[in-house]
């Protein structure tokens, strides 16, 4: 479904990533780890060429996406993302912000698109702050309706990146649950996270980053349980030392 071929990212004189090559297949749930500027925001923000790389290519549906210009917005409609600091539009109400974008880029008529944000918000309980403004919601709340705004748009990948560093602990729990349910529905998920429990939870394979390559890959259960590289031992060293 997607893969990464020698992908490079400068900014200005500074290598960000450095060579990147991994591949996923459809329903895999792939988990990006590694300590703070090791580059795994910049490689998702690549994938969904919010930034352009410098060199390599991001194979999507058998098409290098990396230079056609043309199929921007139709990737963007495929690939969803959902950031740390949740990105509502603090003019428009929940309901407004989750039909925005199908209706805008002609996915569904404003009544189809209404019914549908309406039942996601009820499957996770939240159809009471529908003509809510952001500013009225919790952390958690904001992070969910962000999360239902990407699934609308029915993506074939939503790459999730650190969507829970700015929640408290029961605001943590409120969106592992969505992703979980998420996941239960075989949807192809790329997810950056400094919280181990959602990586373990979740991920079916695992990529550990450091200075900006790619330094190890494996199942889940392999990383965590049998780890090769000196680099990834002292990483998850210290996060069980906190």
């Amino acid at each position: 479904m997607l893969e990464i071929k020698n992908l490079n990212k400068n900014f200005d004189n500074k290598k960000v990533l450095k060579n990147i090559n991994f591949k996923i297949d459809s329903g895999d749930i792939l988990g990006i780890i590694g300590p703070s500027g090791c580059g795994k925001s910049t490689l998702l923000r690549c994938i969904n060429l919010l930034e352009k790389p410098t060199s390599g290519q991001i194979i999507f549906e058998d098409k290098n996406i990396i230079n056609d210009n043309k199929i921007l917005t139709e990737l963007r409609k495929k690939i969803g993302m959902v950031f740390q600091q949740f990105n509502l539009f603090d003019h428009m109400n929940v309901l407004e912000n989750i039909i925005f974008a199908p209706v805008k880029l002609k996915l569904m008529n404003k009544e189809d698109a209404i019914k549908k944000a309406k039942n996601l918000l009820k499957s996770i309980d939240l159809e009471d702050i529908i003509y809510s403004y952001p500013h009225k919601l919790s952390g958690g709340q904001k992070q969910r309706v962000a999360i239902i705004r990407t699934l609308i748009m029915n993506p074939k990948i939503i790459l999730f990146d650190e969507p829970t560093s700015a929640l408290d602990p029961e605001m943590t729990q409120e969106v592992i649950n969505l992703m979980k349910k998420i996941a239960n529905e075989e949807i192809t998920m790329i997810v950056v996270s400094h919280e181990m429990s959602i990586i373990k939870g979740l991920c079916n394979k695992v990529i550990f980053m450091n200075d900006g390559k790619i330094i190890e890959e494996a199942q889940t259960k392999e990383i965590f349980e049998n780890p090769k590289d000196e680099r990834l031992k002292k990483f998850l060293s210290k996060l069980n030392d906190n």
